[in-house]
């Protein structure tokens, strides 16, 4: 069972019913559950939270809708682990109630904050006119800095692995049932809800505990600094930028999607007449038939049900015909019409007219934030008809977009890690960075280097921070993998301090089985030690990037730390709306513009002193797409 749990076989702990034999008590668990009946309890409670200075909790919430959307959900109970106790204070939807007793802890930033998901609980708060602060431990953000590359951070997980103990097996044994006899709130309940009230006081007993484990695991890593000065107070920003959201223009949407169905349909009909037949263009058997053997394409690859058309193959066969290029452009439209227009709509809240989208800091191994519910940071913006997406969302009347981008960022960090005087040089001297490495690749003066160059030398720039092989630049470039392995050679042949950084970063990952950023996130890579060379390759790469990358990420939650608290600090009606990589969106007011483009700049571009600038590139707009 040990072993089992710790190679996550959970597979096999199931077929072999290994958790009814496994002792789920090995930490004995020594709690009484409070039901909290009158003011003078709850009053003492509020009093040992303020002498304390701290509140270990968990909330209880209903969903409405059938929804799991944050927005659409309630407060019900707060569970608190005081004194060796848990207090269960059931407001039963009086919010009023809660306010009257809580919203003072809550809004003290003196008062240490210590839960699960707390990001969640901030917009939950948010809902009823509780603007949280203080949180100071969030077990799963804190898991996650230990392990950045599990799918999974529950409390049910974290506390099989950290304190031993199977909450669901323990809360459905008989072994709990005399904690029903200690709350007269439980008479009320059936026994589903009986389960649920004592897994939710189990729930704030486990969060205690691993509290104190995972606070001497992440001293132990060197990572506790940056989780309280980075992680724990981005948090924050996160929870205020899903609550805002931003607004949507749906008329315009929806006259969007009906010009994407209109090229659709003569896309459709000239398909139709190159091919000389009509077919069902989505279905991979009927295309593969027109192309390979109706019109006689070369076969790439074939699949078990037939031949396969997927894009890199539709790529391949770019210039055999005609046909490509209008089952490319067919299929971007399919997919912008169906993913960015049918797929957004659901996503616009009736309230507000805006999107909130789910802002997670615990899904990337590089410590990126990414979003999904929709995923806003995944809009087109290759080809002119998909970034015109960006055109239907909208600041609020009154309001401006005022967007910032990083410039070059992950190019910089490399110049300050690798310490490569060349590249230092250059961004020094504020030079066009890729045009500088053309001229030293092909050993040409500056004023020569041609658009060609300058981008062939812009693919190996970018692609060097990415790891990239001589195969993959070829592809890229459309040139032969020989070219391409000798545009990598002369690259770090001229940038020595990048080819050293490269080979010296792999074997102290070797060494150590893991990388870290200049903040001290780290990436543990076992594939480095993976007896695939496919997979050491992904390791090599992965510990080449995540210092990169990860230390990008780690630059922007400053900055976007910065930015947040110094508007929230002059009581400023503007507000970051969005986060895309390297770029920040704030809704401003009208009247402070010009102040809000002065915060932004200043929090971006000293979020970090490097041996380089640090450039943000500004622009104003009335929408997003005109913004970049």
């Amino acid at each position: 069972m040990e072993w089992f749990k710790k190679l996550n076989f959970n597979r096999y702990i199931e077929r072999f019913n290994l958790k009814e034999q496994e002792n789920v008590l090995k930490n004995d668990i020594n709690f009484e559950i409070k039901e909290i009946n009158d003011e003078n309890q709850i009053k003492e409670l509020i009093e040992n939270i303020i002498e304390d200075k701290q509140i270990i909790y968990y909330f209880d919430k209903i969903f409405e809708e059938n929804s799991e959307d944050i927005l659409k959900s309630q407060l019900t109970a707060i569970y608190i682990f005081n004194k060796d106790n848990i207090f269960c204070y059931s407001f039963k939807n009086n919010k009023d109630e809660f306010i009257k007793y809580f919203k003072e802890i809550f809004e003290n930033k003196e008062i240490k904050k210590i839960s699960y998901k707390e990001k969640e609980q901030y917009i939950l708060l948010r809902q009823i006119g509780v603007e949280a602060t203080g949180f100071y431990f969030d077990i799963e953000i804190a898991a996650y800095l230990l392990n950045p590359t599990k799918s999974e951070y529950s409390i049910e997980e974290l506390s099989d692995q950290y304190i031993e103990l199977d909450i669901d097996h323990y809360v459905n044994t008989n072994e709990n049932k005399t904690i029903n006899k200690q709350i007269t709130l439980f008479e009320e309940l059936n026994e589903n809800q009986q389960n649920l009230s004592i897994k939710n006081a189990t729930y704030v007993y486990c969060i205690e505990k691993l509290y104190k484990i995972l606070e001497e695991e992440l001293e132990k890593t060197n990572q506790l600094e940056l989780f309280r000065n980075i992680e724990m107070p981005v948090l924050e920003v996160l929870g205020d930028m899903q609550y805002v959201g931003i607004y949507v223009d749906k008329k315009e949407l929806i006259e969007y999607g009906d010009k994407l169905k209109a090229k659709i349909e003569v896309l459709t009909k000239e398909i139709y007449e190159i091919s000389g037949e009509d077919f069902n263009i989505n279905s991979t058997k009927q295309l593969g038939n027109i192309l390979f053997e109706k019109l006689k394409l070369p076969v790439y690859k074939k699949t078990k049900s037939g031949y396969s058309t997927d894009v890199d193959v539709l790529e391949k066969l770019r210039k055999e015909h005609p046909i490509i290029e209008k089952l490319l452009e067919y299929r971007q439209l399919m997919k912008l019409n169906s993913t960015y227009v049918e797929g957004l709509m659901p996503y616009i809240n009736n309230r507000d007219d805006r999107i909130h989208s789910y802002f997670n800091q615990t899904v990337t191994a590089t410590g990126r934030i990414s979003s999904n519910d929709p995923n806003l940071q995944n809009i087109p913006t290759r080809f002119q008809l998909g970034k015109q997406l960006r055109k239907v969302f909208k600041p609020k009347d009154n309001f401006i977009f005022i967007d910032a981008d990083y410039s070059q960022i992950e190019l910089r960090l490399l110049s300050h890690i690798s310490e490569d005087e060349h590249m230092i040089e250059a961004f020094k001297n504020n030079e066009d960075i890729h045009k500088n490495v053309a001229s030293k690749v092909f050993g040409i003066p500056l004023d020569e280097v041609s658009k060609e160059q300058r981008s062939a030398a812009k693919a190996v720039n970018f692609g060097i921070v990415y790891g990239i092989s001589d195969f993959g630049l070829a592809e890229q470039l459309d040139i032969s993998k020989k070219q391409a392995k000798l545009y990598i050679d002369q690259y770090l042949e001229q940038y020595n301090g990048i080819k050293d950084f490269m080979n010296n970063i792999i074997e102290q990952a070797k060494q150590d089985g893991y990388v870290e950023t200049l903040f001290h996130r780290r990436r543990y890579l076992p594939e480095l030690s993976s007896n695939n060379y496919m997979v050491r390759q992904f390791g090599a790469r992965a510990a080449m990037n995540t210092p990169i990358q990860g230390t990008a990420a780690d630059i922007m939650k400053i900055a976007m730390i910065n930015v947040f608290n110094e508007l929230k600090s002059r009581n400023m009606k503007s507000k970051i709306v969005l986060q895309i990589h390297d770029e920040l969106l704030i809704e401003a007011s009208e009247e402070e513009k010009e102040e809000v483009k002065k915060i932004l700049k200043n929090g971006m571009e000293t979020a970090i002193l490097l041996k380089v600038p640090l450039i943000a590139e500004m622009s104003e707009a009335n929408n997003w797409y005109e913004s970049k």
